[in-house]
């Protein structure tokens, strides 16, 4: 059971640390905002249940599916919108970029703020969601829980595929690896850009509807998980799926079972020891990737 709860903590961070190592690891943006993009997610989410209650009762249970699609959608266009007026000005200047996303990400904050108020707001589950699967005597699984950790794979597949098996990625990885012979060989790399970061800020929003699953959402939500999922793209390697997947399992896992172990603030400083550990042998961390961002 314990380790089950290390991997639902790691499919979370999964979640949000797809994006992150999308801009990050590939793009070299600080995006201090990523919080944030999970906030409209979860946000999104909070409205269309309201619609759906409102309007569509008898058919509730579907706006979970709505609210997936809308999340991703709505939080990619304005990541879209975001590197075309500001993103594309701060490549190559992270102390720019750490900066103003940062102060974007108060905007956001306060924006929410204004709009649904200063308290959280929670989000019914529907009843497919509810409940628990029972494996064995005394081990119950959430399926909320279970849910999550689908859609963190379902989302880490499409992200691989798109990567590695479309046009569309081997751009992306020829822009991020050579943007001058990338745009040679005929590539629009300030449209890839765009694109990609919209993907990266879409990953986000797709997390931030599954965070309402399991707990009430506020404006502030999105710095409950921003530092996690820094520290996963990381330790694992960023700008690698590979190492995203190690950096969750590690931070997931590794948080309950020291937390189990001891308590809650020593579990959490023991798990940044670790980090620190790692980091002194493995600098670019685990699964590194040797990328024109990277290297400069």
């Amino acid at each position: 059971m314990q380790l089950f709860n290390g991997i639902s903590v790691g499919s979370i961070l999964l979640l949000a640390a797809v994006g992150l190592t999308i801009t990050f690891g590939l793009m070299g943006i600080i995006n201090m905002a990523h919080g944030e993009f999970i906030m409209i997610g979860a946000y999104t989410t909070y409205v269309v249940q309201l619609i759906f209650q409102k309007y569509f009762p008898g058919g509730f249970s579907a706006y979970v599916l709505v609210a997936l699609v809308l999340s991703f959608l709505i939080t990619a266009l304005l990541g879209y919108l975001l590197e075309k007026i500001i993103i594309r000005y701060l490549y190559d200047r992270p102390e720019d970029s750490l900066l103003v996303t940062w102060g974007l990400s108060l905007i956001l904050q306060q924006l929410a703020r204004n709009i649904f108020g200063a308290p959280d707001v929670s989000v019914t589950s529907p009843k497919f969601l509810q409940g628990n699967v029972a494996i064995g005597a005394n081990i119950d699984l959430p399926i909320n829980r279970l849910a999550i950790l689908a859609i963190a794979i379902l989302a880490l597949g499409g992200v691989a595929y798109l990567l590695f098996r479309t046009k569309f990625g081997r751009n992306i990885n020829a822009t991020m690896q050579n943007r001058q012979m990338a745009a040679a060989l005929g590539i629009n790399t300030k449209r890839i850009d765009s694109l990609t970061f919209a993907l990266g800020t879409g990953l986000a929003g797709l997390a931030g509807c599954a965070v309402t699953w399991i707990g009430s959402i506020g404006p502030s939500i999105g710095q409950d998980y921003i530092i996690n999922a820094f520290i996963t793209v990381v330790v694992g390697g960023a700008g690698t799926l590979l190492g995203t997947i190690f950096g969750s399992t590690f931070m997931g896992v590794g948080n309950t079972t020291l937390e189990y172990l001891t308590n809650p603030s020593i579990g959490q400083a023991l798990v940044l020891i670790l980090v620190i550990i790692i980091l002194q042998f493995k600098p670019k961390g685990v699964f590194s990737l040797n990328s024109r961002k990277i290297d400069d």
